[in-house]
């Protein structure tokens, strides 16, 4: 287990990518191509994606625990997702480091109710990782999403929600279909109220929606934000104010990875103007509240 007296840092946010850096369907090479474009990462370009092992020793060596989770988008994307169970296993595998999330299709309905409950039980699964444009639904809609949100709440796991605009399919003909509006912070609103025991983390600074998201995370009690899939340094001004002050403890560091590296972000993170006072708030004091641990 991870001890997180001695940890510098929580990441909140990192990617599951495939293992033994194969790619698994037809256009699946273009699709990372395309993100490795836009967070301007060569290694996704050329196919060096990490695997959670590799991701294991990456942070182990920098002494940042990771919150880990895949994407199921299967029914928007046509790409199998990476087992949820292979995932946990190797999380189990390096509990020294990192946290164990999973994603599942909110469109399986009942049968993804079950295994939201059985990954959580059976798996030591924390919370589970949802991308509305990716998967392509709004995540107030009661018939397509609530059975599993149910299932979380009652488990007592916490739900992750991509906000805003995304790398995934940025410059690709027709944005490989993925409609942005999905994405909107604002229909977390609904969620947070009726689910009010739910943690709820909105990733991302919820651009063009940074204003509705930061009202959202305000109001709402069990609403936070993951401040990753950006550089501090292009944070929106209104963005690092609501940090300094009535979202402190709300915040949590996330890196994006392996988009975004916490090489990059941490040390862009230093320059950025947030006070010293809520600095150790956002790189792990937050998250270990929100987490249910004490260092």
């Amino acid at each position: 287990m991870v001890d997180f007296s001695k940890v510098r840092a929580i990441d909140f946010h990192t990617h599951a990518e495939e293992p033994c850096n194969q790619c698994r369907d037809d256009g699946y090479n273009e699709f990372q191509a395309g993100m490795a474009a836009y967070f301007k990462n060569p290694a996704g370009a050329e196919g060096m994606l990490p695997t959670v092992q590799d991701t294991a020793a990456y942070y182990r060596e920098r002494n940042i625990a990771a919150v880990i989770f895949p994407v199921d988008a299967e029914r928007e994307t046509g790409f199998r997702r990476y087992s949820n169970e292979e995932v946990a296993e190797i999380c189990a595998e390096n509990d020294d480091i990192l946290i164990p999330f999973a994603s599942i299709d909110p469109h399986k309905g009942r049968a993804g109710a079950r295994e939201a409950r059985r990954l959580v039980r059976d798996y030591g699964v924390r919370g589970f990782k949802f991308h509305p444009t990716m998967q392509g639904f709004f995540p107030n809609d009661r018939e397509a999403a609530y059975a599993i949100y149910e299932a979380i709440a009652e488990e007592g796991a916490i739900a992750l929600f991509h906000t805003g605009q995304t790398g995934v399919g940025s410059g690709m003909r027709g944005g490989m279909g993925m409609r942005l509006k999905y994405s909107n912070p604002m229909h977390l609103d609904d969620v947070a109220v009726d689910f009010p025991d739910m943690p709820i983390v909105l990733a991302h600074p919820s651009f063009p929606w940074t204003e509705e998201g930061l009202a959202v995370a305000q109001h709402k009690p069990n609403v936070y934000f993951d401040m990753s899939g950006w550089s501090p340094k292009y944070f929106p001004e209104i963005f690092v104010k609501y940090a300094n002050s009535i979202l402190r403890k709300k915040m949590l560091f996330g890196s994006d990875w392996p988009a975004i590296t916490p090489d990059r972000w941490l040390a862009d993170f230093e320059k950025a103007p947030f006070k010293d006072e809520v600095r150790p708030l956002i790189l792990k004091e937050n998250a270990m509240r929100l987490l249910g641990v004490e260092g």
